[in-house]
């Protein structure tokens, strides 16, 4: 009901309960918690739905805004009403505008000004030319529309949003999908994603013009004096603002946290900055997005910025306002011939603009057709920087109702058909070239050792350089070459895709400076690099968990890798070193690993190989034991451990296992060492050619135990629980020696070392060789001239 003046009634804040005959719909604080609660529910469960589609979730927001608006669910006025009254839309769009204002103070936190010319020239051509032909498009779909559907509205601004909204790529969105199609790490992806950063710089330079333009009301100085406000407001910041920041920065030192009086006093800025930008008649979202730009990236202070925000502001925030965007859009107005053809139009002209443009100039720089394409596929998407300027201009009457439903249909379109059509008609050639060396046991002991070393975090890199340090033996002509992988689960976080993208050292300049997790590992082992004569060189695999197995795989063979070692899932808490599960799904990796590997692989058990901190080369003093059943597991086990032995300060001692009295069947106490005779044969071959090199090293101990059954192996196995690192192969040659066991991929011995009833503080490397039979991943590559006489050992090695 509205008062005499016209204007709505105003809504109470709370409610006094059902109990008292009060409808909590009718009261503002209620009515908000249903419709950020209905707003959640509706776009988690489209994202969900559309996940197998692979689409970003950006398409889900905008979908639920348009169900839940006058498209779809808004037809009924009882529900338009109820949950959404007009009355109401005032406080939820506020809420939304703030939730935006800080969003793009993280998207400013994520670009880097400073590295804008260092941008290469193949990306600045094709980003220029992503944003000329659409633009040009654009400005004549405009008089298009102005002379059908768009009468009277002001002429230049018009033009501006237009061409805009055409020519924008959305950069958060375009990174999501380029890590769900795995092309981040791709010469397609960095080329897609340096050119949709200028692309996202230019279109905000542009909607600032249009901003300016439509703010023209009596004079055109209006326009100038808004423009010449806004340039000031810049410098301002960066004169006068940005060093109190980089001072607030420079007291926030690695490795503290940071004072709680700095966090509040950027997040105040933000909103005061917005303040002023509104003033001057640009937009609230300028002066948020200029805040992020200068806020330092050295050091921690950014990156616990965005831990603070990020999650609530894109979880909860953002849906809302693309939820009142779907209730400004109204696809019934799309209705009779001449708004379809006109629809059909705008998507034909983004479409065109975007995907032709970018593609012809990519071919004029030599980029192959399939990846011109895919280029410019990608570079056609849309998101949330589009609906920003769309809705702009629907406050600013520069674009009327119809206009505004075909824009957001046409930023549905051009987005949603990006994943399908890129792979289509691009799929990467991800199949690497065939080679030899797939395990460590070969004929060749001097060829080249290529190790691919997985890490969850930065608690993981002193035990894997330590096992790369005594991994690299001492004979100079025996080279080993690491690849350091940071395995990093997928988020729906946009700045997670970055940071981690920024990971790869790839030559990108607009990732900030921040130091996170992922740039911590690249410094450890550069500096290792240098103070060893081992190439080390750091990657990172941004995947989701159910399929992160996959690039694992992809890269060993890529990288023609000899051997895989896998972060165990579990790690020795502090306080008495029980080992604790960290996240169950980098145990079905493992898993899944074993199954497909195109190598030999190692899961390594770390409780603090070298005291949990890099032991340089001259200080390496460990003992390692190789608890031998006989397999071709435990001779790659043996092989690997032979080969660190060549280090001075490592003590090698072997443990063989033999059967004292075999039982016909198991009884109580009794385990079986089960080897067929053609395993026995390998054995016996391979250690009479490990025997002989005992008599060169004096650091090589080798034990034969002769056991009955269980109680005697654990007995034997507790003498060496006091080693450095322990290794055994995964399928050795026995019955399970515990009861019950939550990793049965370590094999019966490494299930008991793992286990709480065998407690120890010996790291342990459980070893599964290649199987060429059993894994037909890879192409044979078997020459006939170095096939093994034993059939243990495998062929490709």
């Amino acid at each position: 009901m509205a008062n005499a003046t016209g204007c709505p009634k105003e809504m109470p804040t709370t409610s006094n309960g059902i109990f008292q005959d009060k409808n909590p719909l009718n009261f503002a604080l209620p009515l908000l918690i249903v419709q950020i609660c209905l707003v959640v529910v509706v776009t988690r469960a489209l994202a969900f739905l559309l996940r197998p589609l692979r689409q970003p979730r950006v398409i889900a927001e905008i979908i639920g805004g348009i169900l839940l608006g006058p498209s779809v669910l808004g037809r009924s006025t009882a529900y338009l009403h109820a949950v959404f009254p007009h009355r109401s839309l005032s406080v939820l769009e506020t809420l939304a505008d703030v939730g935006l204002l800080y969003f793009l103070f993280l998207v400013g936190l994520e670009l880097d000004p400073k590295a804008l010319r260092r941008t290469g020239k193949k990306a600045l051509i094709i980003a220029f030319a992503g944003i000329s032909l659409p633009l040009v498009l654009g400005i004549g779909t405009s008089y298009v529309l102005r002379a059908t559907i768009c009468k009277g509205v002001n002429g230049p601004p018009f033009l501006v949003f237009m061409a805009v909204a055409l020519s924008i790529t959305a950069f958060p969105v375009l990174a999501r999908i380029l890590a769900e199609l795995k092309l981040l790490t791709t010469d397609v992806g960095r080329i897609a994603m340096s050119a949709a950063a200028v692309n996202d710089v230019a279109a905000w330079i542009l909607l600032a013009l249009a901003i300016a333009l439509s703010s023209s009301g009596k004079s055109p100085l209006i326009s100038l004096w808004v423009l010449l406000l806004g340039v000031g407001f810049i410098a301002f910041m960066v004169t006068a603002v940005q060093p109190v920041l980089v001072w607030m920065g420079n007291r926030c030192p690695e490795g503290e946290p940071v004072k709680e009086v700095y966090i509040c006093a950027t997040l105040t800025l933000v909103l005061a900055a917005g303040f002023l930008t509104d003033m001057i008649g640009i937009h609230a979202l300028f002066g948020a997005f200029i805040v992020g730009l200068i806020v330092p990236k050295e050091g921690p202070f950014a990156g616990v910025l965005v831990e603070k925000i990020e999650d609530l502001i894109s979880g909860l925030f953002l849906p809302l306002y693309f939820v009142a965007s779907g209730l400004k859009t109204n696809v019934a107005t799309i209705s009779g011939g001449l708004s379809w053809a006109l629809l059909a139009l705008v998507i034909f002209t983004a479409c065109f603009g975007k995907i032709c443009g970018t593609f012809a100039v990519a071919l004029a720089c030599k980029v192959p057709f399939r990846e011109a394409l895919a280029l410019g596929l990608l570079m056609n998407t849309k998101g949330l920087v589009e609906l920003i300027v769309l809705n702009i201009g629907r406050d600013r009457k520069v674009l009327n109702e119809q206009t505004f439903a075909i824009m957001v249909l046409m930023a549905l379109f051009t987005t949603f058909i990006t994943t399908p059509l890129v792979t289509a008609f691009y799929k990467p050639a991800r199949k690497a070239t065939p080679y030899k060396h797939r395990t460590i046991q070969r004929r060749s002991p001097d060829s080249q050792l290529r190790i691919l070393a997985c890490l969850h975090s930065t608690r993981n890199v002193p035990t894997i350089i330590n096992l790369i340090e005594a991994s690299r033996g001492t004979r100079s002509r025996r080279p080993v070459c690491i690849y350091a992988m940071h395995l990093m689960e997928l988020s729906e976080r946009s700045s997670a895709i970055l940071m981690c993208h920024k990971a790869r050292n790839n030559g990108l300049p607009f990732w900030n400076k921040v130091r996170p997790e992922s740039d911590q590992i690249i410094v450890a082992f550069e500096a290792y690099q240098q103070l060893s004569s081992v190439s080390v060189r750091p990657m990172t695999a941004i995947s989701d968990l159910a399929d992160m197995h996959e690039d694992i795989c992809t890269s060993a063979e890529q990288k023609r890798a000899a051997i895989i070692i896998l972060p165990y899932h579990k790690h020795p808490r502090v306080i008495d070193g029980s080992l604790e599960p960290f996240g169950a799904g980098f145990h079905t990796v493992n898993v899944r690993v074993l199954e497909n590997a195109p190598c030999s692989v190692a899961i390594l058990v770390d409780r603090g190989l070298g005291g949990g901190y890099h032991v340089s080369a001259s200080d390496v003093s460990h003992s390692i034991v190789v608890l031998f059943f006989g397999g071709p597991d435990d001779r790659e086990a043996l092989s690997y451990a032979a080969r660190m032995a060549e280090h001075p300060g490592i003590k090698l001692t072997v443990v063989r296992f033999l059967v004292a009295e075999a039982p016909e069947a198991r009884r109580g106490g009794t385990v079986r060492i089960v080897l067929d005779g053609e395993e026995h044969t390998s054995d016996e071959e391979f250690l009479v050619d490990f025997k002989a090199s005992l008599l060169s090293s004096d650091s090589i101990d080798y034990l034969e135990k002769e056991v009955k059954g269980k109680a005697e192996i654990v007995a034997a196995i507790k003498e060496h629980i006091r080693s450095n690192l322990i290794l055994v192969g995964r399928s050795a040659r026995c019955d399970p020696l515990t009861e019950r066991t939550d990793s049965p991929e370590l094999g019966p011995v490494g299930s008991l070392l793992v286990s709480p009833e065998f407690p120890m503080s010996a790291s342990v490397l459980v070893v599964q060789q290649y199987n060429r039979m059993a894994n037909l991943m890879s192409p044979s590559t078997d020459d006939p001239s170095e096939t093994p006489k034993h059939p243990g050992y495998d062929s490709e090695s």
